[in-house]
């Protein structure tokens, strides 16, 4: 009889002839194992294959089980995450729901995972929000709950893990989990998370994020990983019912005249040198070949501090402190969430006004407590650089302050985020501070490309 079985990440096909016509697509002969073998993300297609052509065959490749018990906890959905499930399900348990953040993505998961009863993996990008499933989904199913990152690698039927840890050993887990969830699931294209998809047998899989679209276009591969978009509702629909009501502030600062001085005077002599090597900044490899032609000379040295510098005053200008200053007294009652684009920044802006910092350097513990003083209103602001874009939940902030950061859409759109969830009487505003006649000004155009600021 064909078996078929996993290994290492792939499926194995056996006895079946290399010319036989039932042969599922796919598969390629593997000398070394005298057998078919086909990436393990086509074990769902392969049975219905095998299964359509009739061929008998015995099926070792699934060491998933059936979760019997299913949910304790049952909470109703709102009407857009049971739409969203419903769509999910239709669509074979394969693919991507996009709801902004802070309208209830994991409880869309959650729902998912009772419907289909298999054990199931959750894929998160960091040890926080792994903490955050662990936590969700222990108090949901009553059961023990696995994590394997983090220095933990305690694999049971249901699972939390980060992307790091799930392609590092998906070749080992791939066959032990029906339903993956991959939270954040725009991280997922990329080159060495993708094996996280590929190497897993899951026949259900659900993709969560609120900005699937990135800027290497590799979001196109969420269609092969996780399946297509199945549901989508963005900030603006789900506003003032699920999520706090909002208006979005875009200030204009000027640089002081000496700023603009020696802005201007550093961010020519950087431009010379880009010009000179016929650097284009704006294609995907033009800042690393930046970098390593910086390197090889004394002028190629003067440019990058004079790219850094230019940098630096257009982050963080004077002018931007001192408007800085007045919202904090102006916001002294709320809640306030401070973003930068560099930990640099950040420092100065914790001492200056005497707020706590979070950065990727702070522990766990202490961003918990920090977190907890802002929930506790003990401090009225906080101030942080990348590492609270995703996956952090402060109901009580309702003020934003992006002081830098990138041109990505979806890190201005998740910095939204962090200040929608629903509250009594809640009314949120996130102000952009941008640095007139500097590069931020293309910036903050790139970034604003989303209906949530139109």
């Amino acid at each position: 009889m064909t078996t078929l079985s996993f290994t290492a990440g792939t499926l194995e096909l056996r006895d079946i002839a290399r010319d036989d016509a039932r042969l599922p697509p796919g598969f390629v002969w593997d000398e070394r194992s005298a057998s078919f073998r086909a990436p393990a993300i086509a074990y769902a297609e392969t049975v219905l294959a095998l299964r359509r052509a009739g061929v008998a065959y015995e099926d070792e490749a699934r060491r998933y089980a059936v979760l019997e018990a299913g949910a304790l906890v049952h909470r109703a959905p709102r009407p857009y995450q049971a739409e969203a499930l419903d769509a999910w399900s239709r669509a074979r348990g394969r693919g991507v729901v996009v709801l902004p953040t802070g309208a209830g993505k994991t409880h869309v998961a959650v729902l998912a995972i009772d419907q289909k009863r298999r054990s199931a993996l959750v894929v998160a990008p960091t040890l926080d929000l792994v903490r955050q499933w662990y936590d969700l989904l222990r108090a949901t199913f009553g059961v023990p709950v696995g994590v394997v990152g983090g220095g933990d690698h305690d694999v049971q039927p249901i699972t939390v893990t980060t992307y790091d840890s799930a392609y590092l050993h998906m070749e080992h887990l791939g066959s032990r989990f029906g339903l993956v969830v991959f939270d954040e699931c725009h991280h997922l294209p990329s080159a060495t998370y993708a094996l996280a998809a590929r190497l897993a047998i899951a026949p259900y899989r659900l993709g969560l994020t609120a900005t699937p679209e990135r800027t290497d276009g590799r979001d196109a591969l969420l269609d092969e990983l996780v399946g297509p978009t199945v549901y989508r509702r963005d900030i603006g629909e789900l506003a003032g019912e699920w999520l706090s009501e909002y208006e979005t502030v875009r200030v204009e600062v000027a640089l002081t005249p000496a700023e603009r001085d020696e802005h201007d005077r550093e961010r020519a002599l950087y431009r010379e040198f880009v010009s000179m090597n016929h650097i284009r900044m704006s294609s995907p490899r033009g800042f690393g070949e930046f970098v390593m032609l910086s390197s090889r000379s004394e002028a190629g040295r003067r440019a990058m501090r004079a790219y850094r510098r230019q940098r630096e005053l257009a982050f963080a200008a004077s002018g931007k402190l001192a408007y800085l200053e007045h919202l904090v007294d102006e916001h002294r009652e709320d809640r306030a969430i401070v973003f930068t684009q560099d930990n640099a920044t950040a420092h100065h802006v914790s001492r200056r006004f005497l707020v706590p910092v979070i950065t990727h350097q702070t522990k766990v513990t202490e961003r918990s407590a920090i977190l907890a003083s802002l929930a506790a209103g003990e401090v009225n602001a906080i101030v942080t650089s990348k590492v609270l874009n995703e996956g952090v939940d402060v109901q009580e902030a309702n003020v934003a302050v992006v002081l830098s950061g990138s041109g990505s859409v979806r890190e201005h759109v998740q910095r939204l985020g962090r200040i929608l969830r629903k509250r009594e009487g809640k009314r949120a505003v996130l102000y952009e501070l941008v640095t007139a006649d500097t590069a931020e000004t293309f910036t903050s155009e790139r970034r604003r490309e989303h209906d949530a600021y139109r």
